[in-house]
Parts: C-alpha cells; structure tokens; sequence
C-alpha cells in the first residue's frame, strides 16, 4: 500500500467568481457569526438558530458549504445508487449526515457506511465514529484542503477504517481509495479506480463510474 502523491491529483476545479452581497445594515447577525470561547462543541449544531444547511464543525470552527456543481451531485447519485445495490443488510447507508469524532469535531461527509446498530431512529441527527465503516467525500473547489487533508486526518484519528476521496478527472470521477493504518491511525492508498470500482472491502463493491455520463 503507498500513499498517493500529491503530482498525481487533477488540477482542482475552476473558483466561482465571488460577488459581494449588501446586507441591510439593521438586519440581525446569527449567533453563530461570533463563536463562543473556545469554539463551539458537537451538540451546538442541533440548537444554533438559523444554521445553514450542510453546516460542519471542524476544529470548534462553523464550516459552511457553498453550492454543489452539477459533477458533485451527479457523482454522490452515482455512488449511493452503486452501494445500495451491494450493501449487506446489516449497514445502513446515510448521504450527507455529520459524524461526531470529538467533542469540536462534526464534519459531514458526503457519503458513509455505518453499522445498522448505529442508527437511533427517524430523528437522529449525527452519527457516533465507532459505528462507521466507510466514509466519502467529493472534492470541491472550495473544500478542496478539508477533503484533501483535514477530513482525512479526524477520520482517521476516529478509527473510521475505509475512507474514498472523489476527483473530478475530465468530467468523469476518479476514486482513491484509502484503507487505515491502524499503528499510526492514517490512512495509505491501496488504489486507484477511473471506470469501474471493483473492491472486495468493506464488502464486495462493483459500481459502473462511467454511468454519471448517462444521468
């Protein structure tokens, strides 16, 4: 198993031009613009008034997400039809739903595994890292250094044990698939999947990637 160099990454997408948006100069802040000392914990994404969606915790830091592009979407519907169809019956699949890795630490990945015994009912909100196989994540343009690096680094130091990181290579997506090196809690590239993702762990995984050109 070897770690992928970072030559081997595609350029990352193109950075949407910002504009700059004029707010009312009476109009409320959020409570959340000012985190409280020493950053804000898990528990406060449950109860922050008028928290985006998507929102993640990273570092006791609120993480908001920009919208997605049409290769994220189309990618994630790929993906979660691909697993559903493999999934063993005793994991659950959860698409875009935060994980609790620490006590400052809620990421939301885009996709995750967990184990059956892992989910509460209808009205959970996050799941705990001890429950969850596999997690995936989509680089963006504008998450690329979290996906990249950040998300890796907690989920790993969490003991998630299969990690997949999605690349936008000419339209089409490249999966890097990354197992946990439990003696050093990193992850290490064991491969790297262009048309069809084929993995026996895990479990038997066989997803046509080619079918986001047919959606």
């Amino acid at each position: 198993m070897t770690a992928l160099a970072v030559d081997d990454m595609p350029d990352p997408e193109p950075r949407p031009r910002i504009e700059r948006v004029e707010q009312e100069a009476d109009a409320p802040l959020p409570g959340w613009i000012i985190p409280p000392e020493g950053g804000f914990v898990a528990e406060d994404l449950d109860h922050l008034p008028q928290l985006p969606p998507h929102t993640e915790l990273i570092d006791g830091s609120i993480v908001l997400v920009s919208p997605q592009t049409a290769f994220h979407m189309l990618t994630l519907s790929v993906l979660e039809t691909g697993l559903r169809r493999c999934l063993p019956e005793d994991l659950r699949l959860r698409r875009e739903m935060t994980v609790k890795l620490g006590r400052r630490q809620r990421p939301e990945p885009d996709l995750l595994v967990l184990r059956a015994d892992g989910v509460a009912g209808m009205e959970q909100t996050t799941f705990e890292a001890e429950h969850v196989l596999l997690v995936v994540e989509v680089v963006s343009a504008e998450s690329e250094l979290r996906d990249r690096d950040r998300k890796p680094e907690l989920y790993a130091q969490a003991g998630i044990p299969h990690f997949w990181r999605i690349e936008n290579s000419g339209g089409q997506p490249m999966v890097i698939v990354f197992e946990l090196d439990t003696a050093k809690d990193v992850y290490v590239s064991t491969g790297v999947h262009h048309y069809r993702l084929k993995l026996g762990v895990p479990f038997d995984i066989d997803i046509d990637l080619t079918e986001i050109g047919r959606l």
